[in-house]
């Protein structure tokens, strides 16, 4: 009874030990610690993790191995352009390393973000948008022809529209260009836009490189700027980039470079 209980003693000692380990490889084991860190990575990219994930692992690191050795057994990672590779992929995984450790140590805080918000939001909340149809014709005869007919409203604006307008997006809905900011469209076209008042034709055609048109306001309403939780992640991101990009700069300045 004692010599069994000294056997089950050394099994629950030497059972650790053999776990460390998940596979051989021509001798060569592939350690449960690298099995983790690699499942850790992957499931920090966006995987889940599965006894399928874990099976898929495990033969990935077992074939990486035997086609490791067979290179350190053709000497491949002794030719200069091997060595090249191997030396960048090294700086590649070190500089990110350093950038996601400054990002640790330096987070974007929720008072960062919110005041950054805030700042965008001072910029752009009074902002406009317009609703606008036009018509788009090859020269300003014509132009000029169309909008006499308006002025004595000889004919509608979208019958004009889908009649003479070359513009195929528009024609076919009367001319109508839907909703958007000024900054939607070219110099000219934009300018007429924002100088007319909701209702307005403009008095003459508007030359741009697209051909000549006539302009009509239908409505004017302040741009709709989103809530905070809806483009959070997008500025965070911004800062972070922002905070990479100075950080890097910082660190180029201070090197002594000759």
């Amino acid at each position: 009874m004692k010599r069994f209980a000294v056997l089950l003693a050394a099994a629950a000692i030497s059972a650790p030990i053999y776990a460390q380990n998940i596979a051989t490889v021509n001798g060569k084991p592939i350690s449960q610690k690298d099995f983790d860190q690699f499942i850790t990575l992957l499931v920090g990219q966006g995987a889940t993790d599965s006894p399928q994930l874990r099976d898929q692992v495990k033969q990935e690191l077992i074939n990486r191995q035997v086609l490791v050795q067979a290179a350190e057994d053709a000497k491949v990672g002794s030719k200069p352009e091997i060595v090249t590779e191997i030396e960048l992929a090294r700086q590649g995984i070190l500089v990110r390393g350093l950038m996601d450790d400054y990002l640790e140590k330096h987070p974007v805080t929720d008072a960062t973000i919110q005041a950054e918000y805030d700042k965008v939001k001072a910029e752009q909340g009074n902002q406009q948008e317009y609703k606008v149809r036009h018509i788009l014709v090859e020269d300003e005869k014509t132009a000029q022809d169309v909008l006499k007919q308006l002025k004595d409203k000889k004919s509608s604006f979208a019958d004009l529209a889908k009649k003479h307008s070359r513009d195929p997006g528009s024609a076919q809905r009367g001319g109508d260009l839907g909703w958007g900011a000024a900054t939607n469209y070219v110099k000219p076209f934009a300018d007429a836009v924002t100088a007319l008042q909701k209702g307005q034709m403009s008095a003459a055609p508007v030359k741009s490189d697209f051909g000549w048109h006539i302009i009509e306001l239908e409505d004017v309403r302040p741009v709709a700027f989103p809530p905070l939780e809806q483009v959070r992640p997008q500025i965070e991101q911004m800062l972070r980039q922002q905070a990479l990009s100075k950080y890097q700069q910082d660190l180029v300045e201070k090197a002594k470079i000759q």
